[in-house]
């Protein structure tokens, strides 16, 4: 075999081994080129998803805020708790010290000294005291005189109203009430001006088998307080009658005195009557309702005895049981 021949198997197998080589490089890069495409693949593959998982997370939280919304939005509002203005007034003079010794001596001169207050459970809400005077002159005859002078303080409470609302109801029913007193004759009403906030004169005639009397009911309201001023008088065995008009200007001095007391008791220098407030309680006094004084009990006359005489002071003045017979 020649040289040249024995050759070309080796020139053969070079080739081979060069095309071996260069698949096994082409094989190589193939591989490599898909490797590194894997990860771009996989990225953005990557990326599509976490878009629409933002995309879905934001739309379930729209969902959810807009859900939450729509449920506020359909609720009903909370409804405000109720409020009423507060009462101007918060207690109650001593009501046997709301007149002056002098306005006593000319009230019930026999009398001044013989003040008997009222039972009550509450003073700051409800008060009372009681006067009676016996001047006897023997043979000649006595002159009788009965005071009484009731208070009735009105807290504000939601369920019934302002203080001031339920005192000016109460203020209506004991005017009426003196009006329509049994017994009485030639009854005549009158409103009475600078006492309070609102005042009423009633007077009347009753005849009783000691004597004939002489009535006088001054009402009055001055805030959320009701004062009532009863007075009367009689000539008995013989003696004159007293003059209606002479009776009717102490009782009114009375109740002008109480409303001051009042008012001097809460605080306030000029009263509304026999002189006028410089502001109005209501307006500059804005304490919460107290809680010690309900209304359902201010509101009952029926536990007060000084109430019960305004509607029938023959029950109460009768000379039977506080003024001796005829000598």
């Amino acid at each position: 075999m020649s040289e040249g021949t024995m050759q070309r198997p080796a020139q053969r197998d070079r080739r081979n081994e060069r095309d071996q080589r260069d698949r096994r490089a082409k094989s190589l890069r193939r591989v490599l080129v898909c490797a590194a495409a894997v990860p771009v693949m996989l990225i953005a593959a990557g990326c599509s998803s976490d878009s629409g998982s933002d995309d879905a997370g934001s739309g379930g939280s729209s969902s959810a805020s807009s859900s939450s919304s729509g449920g506020a939005e359909a609720g009903a509002p909370a409804s405000p708790t109720p409020t009423v203005q507060a009462a101007a007034y918060k207690s109650l003079p001593e009501p046997c010290a709301v007149l002056s010794k002098k306005s006593l001596g000319e009230l019930v001169p026999e009398g001044k000294k013989s003040g008997k207050e009222g039972t009550s459970d509450d003073t700051a809400t409800r008060a009372s005291c009681s006067w009676n005077s016996l001047d006897n002159n023997g043979v000649k005859g006595s002159q009788f005189r009965w005071l009484n002078v009731a208070l009735l303080r009105f807290e504000s409470d939601t369920s019934r109203g302002s203080g001031d609302q339920q005192a000016q109801a109460y203020y209506a029913k004991q005017v009426q009430d003196a009006q329509s007193s049994q017994g009485a004759k030639n009854a005549k009403s009158t409103p009475l001006a600078g006492t309070g906030d609102q005042a009423t004169t009633v007077t009347y005639d009753l005849k009783k088998k000691e004597g004939a009397f002489k009535q006088q009911t001054i009402v009055t309201r001055v805030e959320n307080v009701v004062v009532t001023v009863d007075y009367n008088g009689a000539g008995l065995a013989g003696e004159k009658t007293p003059s209606a008009t002479s009776l009717t200007k102490l009782a009114e001095k009375a109740a002008q005195e109480t409303v001051a007391a009042v008012s001097a008791a809460n605080g306030e220098g000029t009263a509304k009557g026999g002189g006028t407030a410089s502001s109005s309680p209501s307006a500059s006094k804005s304490a919460s309702p107290s809680k010690n004084a309900t209304p359902s009990k201010s509101s009952s006359p029926s536990k007060s005895g000084s109430d019960s005489a305004t509607k029938a002071p023959s029950k109460k003045a009768s000379p039977s049981t506080s003024a001796p017979k005829k000598s």
